[in-house]
């Protein structure tokens, strides 16, 4: 049986991809804010 380390910042990278594609898949014209 093979394990893979995921770190840290891999793991905020993978939820933060899965969150935006809920959005887009929720949401008709989907908005980003960021400064």
């Amino acid at each position: 049986m093979t394990t893979f380390q995921v770190s840290h910042l891999d793991a905020l990278e993978a939820e933060s991809v899965f969150v935006m594609r809920e959005v887009v898949a929720e949401f008709e014209r989907p908005v980003l804010l960021f400064s």
